[in-house]
């Protein structure tokens, strides 16, 4: 669950949005409150936002938002005692609170609205209150048994770690089992085994790397494995028996038919491989006499 927060001064827009009917909006929480209108709970909160007028941002407004998993679990109950909960974690209890739950897509979640100044005329400290709005919603899924961020964040990354292995896999299998001599016979090769390469082109039409999409994932190469950025795949090529990975001595290459250059630093890298590559094929020819 997500908690933001932060302190305005349109009061009437925001909860008008709040209170939008087209995303069937529907009043989970109303404390302090008789009015049945954007207009008229904002009028209630003047009456007491007018005792401070040192503060001109003087509405707080929240949206708690639980993960669409949990979402699809919570009714009217259980989003009226996360919000209560939510307004006790971050003190702000005997004030005029109003609360709507949004359900038009798939990820339902809840603004809530708080007047910032109290019954005494008291304006609420709302120093760090994004941080603070965070750490409460984290409290309050712990307390109700839903999804923190952390543990999105941990299923994110552990997701995350599984494509950058499976991708850097199936590379592997691409060099083994293609062999592929130039970077266009490599991006078609992976294609095969249903990763898309995608070249970065700067503005100067240099190729500077490679992008790898997979399930919905796109990672540069340097992101998936460190052996795969595309000097480490040039390198890779460029070891292949028969393998013309630049054009003649230009640090042109050829990617779907159309000839870019290459960045100065990633042709240099390739060229001083190749050299030695041929320096040391030419030695082994010659010590075979």
């Amino acid at each position: 669950m997500i908690g933001k927060g932060k302190s305005i001064s349109h009061t009437k827009a925001s909860m008008s949005y709040g209170w939008n009917q087209e995303k069937d909006a529907e009043i989970v929480l109303k404390e302090f409150l008789h009015g049945d209108s954007p207009a008229e709970i904002t009028q209630e909160f003047k009456m007491l936002q007018d005792q401070n007028y040192h503060c001109s941002k003087n509405t707080l407004s929240f949206v708690i938002s639980p993960t669409i998993d949990d979402g699809k679990k919570l009714d009217k109950s259980k989003l009226h005692n996360i919000t209560k909960q939510f307004i006790n974690e971050m003190k702000l209890g005997e004030r005029q609170a109003i609360a709507f739950v949004h359900q038009d897509k798939d990820h339902k979640h809840i603004h809530l609205y708080v007047n910032r100044i109290d019954f005494k005329g008291v304006a609420y400290n709302d120093s760090f209150i994004g941080k603070r709005s965070q750490l409460a919603a984290e409290k309050v899924a712990e307390y109700m048994g839903l999804t923190t961020v952390k543990q999105v964040q941990f299923e994110k990354e552990f997701n995350l770690k599984e494509i950058r292995t499976e991708i850097k896999r199936r590379h592997d299998l691409t060099m083994r089992q293609f062999k592929p001599k130039s970077f266009d016979d490599y991006i078609k090769a992976m294609e095969t085994n249903k990763v898309k390469v995608i070249p970065t082109i700067n503005n100067q039409n240099k190729l500077q790397g490679f992008r790898f999409e997979f399930q919905g994932h796109n990672l540069k190469g340097s992101e998936v494995h460190r052996n795969m950025s595309i000097g480490n795949v040039g390198k890779q090529i460029a070891g292949i028996e028969g393998a013309q990975i630049l054009k003649g001595t230009t640090a042109g290459v050829q990617i779907a038919g159309k000839m870019v250059d290459l960045t100065p630093n990633i042709a240099l890298k390739l060229s001083k491989f190749i050299l030695k590559k041929v320096i040391k094929k030419a030695i082994q020819i010659g010590t075979s006499y």
